[in-house]
C-alpha cells in the first residue's frame, strides 16, 4: 500500500471557511476540471455521508464510492472507499490555522490491486493523486502553496 501526505497553506482564507469549502464535495466539479462528478447522499443516522466520485486520472476516469466522516468542530474529514476502482483508498483531510490563513493536510493510502504492476503503476498513481489534490485545493481555496510533500511509500 502506498501513502501520500501533502501539506498546503492557503494564506488568504480562514480555517473555518477553508474547511467548509473542502467539505462541500458537491461543489468540486464546478470549481475544478480534475473532478467530473460527485454525488453526495443524505447523511446516515451516524452522521457519516456517502459520496460517489468520478475523477479524471491521466487519460481516463476513476470511479469510487466512499463513506466520509466529517467533523466540523475538529475540521477533519476521514474517508474510506466502500466500492470502486481502487482495492483500497482511505485517508483524511485536516484544516488548522496558519498565520492569518489555513494549513491543509491531505493524507491518503491506496492500493490499486495489481501487485505485479505496482512497481510501475503506483508511482504514476501517486504523482497523479498529488497533482489532482493540489489542483482541487487550489481551486477550492483561491490559491495554495505546497509546503510539505511526504514521499510515497
Amino acid at each position: 500500500m502506498r501513502t501520500v501526505t501533502m501539506h498546503m497553506v492557503a494564506p488568504h482564507i480562514a480555517p473555518a471557511s477553508a474547511f467548509e469549502r473542502i467539505s462541500d464535495f458537491a461543489a468540486y466539479p464546478d470549481l475544478t476540471d480534475a473532478v467530473e462528478k460527485v454525488v453526495v447522499h443524505p447523511p446516515a443516522p451516524d452522521g457519516s455521508v456517502v459520496s460517489e466520485w468520478l475523477v479524471h486520472f491521466r487519460k481516463g476516469l476513476l470511479h469510487w464510492t466512499e463513506r466520509d466522516v466529517i467533523d466540523h468542530a475538529g475540521r477533519t474529514i476521514s474517508f474510506t472507499q466502500t466500492i470502486g476502482d481502487f482495492d483500497v483508498f482511505e485517508g483524511r483531510w485536516a484544516v488548522t490555522p496558519e498565520g492569518a490563513g489555513s494549513r491543509v493536510l491531505f493524507e491518503a493510502s491506496f492500493d490499486l490491486g495489481m501487485p505485479t504492476l505496482a512497481e510501475l503503476l503506483d508511482p504514476v498513481a501517486d504523482a497523479t493523486l498529488r497533482d489532482n489534490i493540489l489542483r482541487i485545493t487550489d481551486a477550492l481555496l483561491g490559491g495554495v502553496e505546497k509546503v510539505e510533500d511526504g514521499a510515497g511509500r
